[in-house]
């Protein structure tokens, strides 16, 4: 009985995953199985271990804000269109969800970074080409931050599943 718990457990698990591409937050769904998981079963893991999942959790969201920060920066994005990226990718995720089944919210987010990006710099005075490229940056930064953040739950997963196996 107990195994057959665990694969469905390990199962959705992998499916918290999937939830990434349809931008919502998988890493924490995840770690919510696995704390779940060890209240049914309290020899399983220690709340040591589950701390150190909640920690990658975490640094997988700060580390895509980062990416996405740090991309517009290099582009030379300034503050404004840096904010204009955060809430562009925010408000580009939710109005993208309802399209192509759920999967246009990674796409919305994208281009809400790239858009918000855009509009905040060319509103803070700076040509086309200039708050354009920046949006790039914004744009090429949330690609990265998403990849390494969907990394990071990948990791968690695997540092799970031998946790969670009889």
């Amino acid at each position: 009985m107990i195994t057959a718990l665990a694969i469905i457990l390990i199962l959705l698990m992998l499916l918290s995953l999937c939830l990434h591409v349809f931008g919502l937050p998988g890493n924490w769904v995840l770690l919510l199985l696995v704390v779940g998981w060890k209240l049914f079963q309290p020899h399983a893991m220690t709340w040591n271990f589950i701390s150190w999942i909640a920690v990658i959790a975490l640094i997988g969201e700060l580390l895509e804000f980062a990416a996405q920060y740090m991309g517009g920066k290099k582009f030379g994005a300034s503050g404004r269109g840096n904010f204009g990226a955060f809430i562009g990718a925010i408000a580009g995720a939710m109005l993208g969800a309802p399209f192509f089944f759920g999967l246009g919210a990674l796409p919305g987010a994208l281009i809400g970074a790239f858009a918000g990006c855009l509009i905040l710099e060319m509103s803070h005075g700076r040509s086309f080409q200039e708050a354009q490229r920046c949006a790039w940056g914004a744009f090429w930064g949330k690609a990265f931050g998403m990849t390494v953040k969907v990394s990071l739950g990948v990791w968690m997963f695997a540092l799970s599943v031998s946790r969670v196996w009889p």
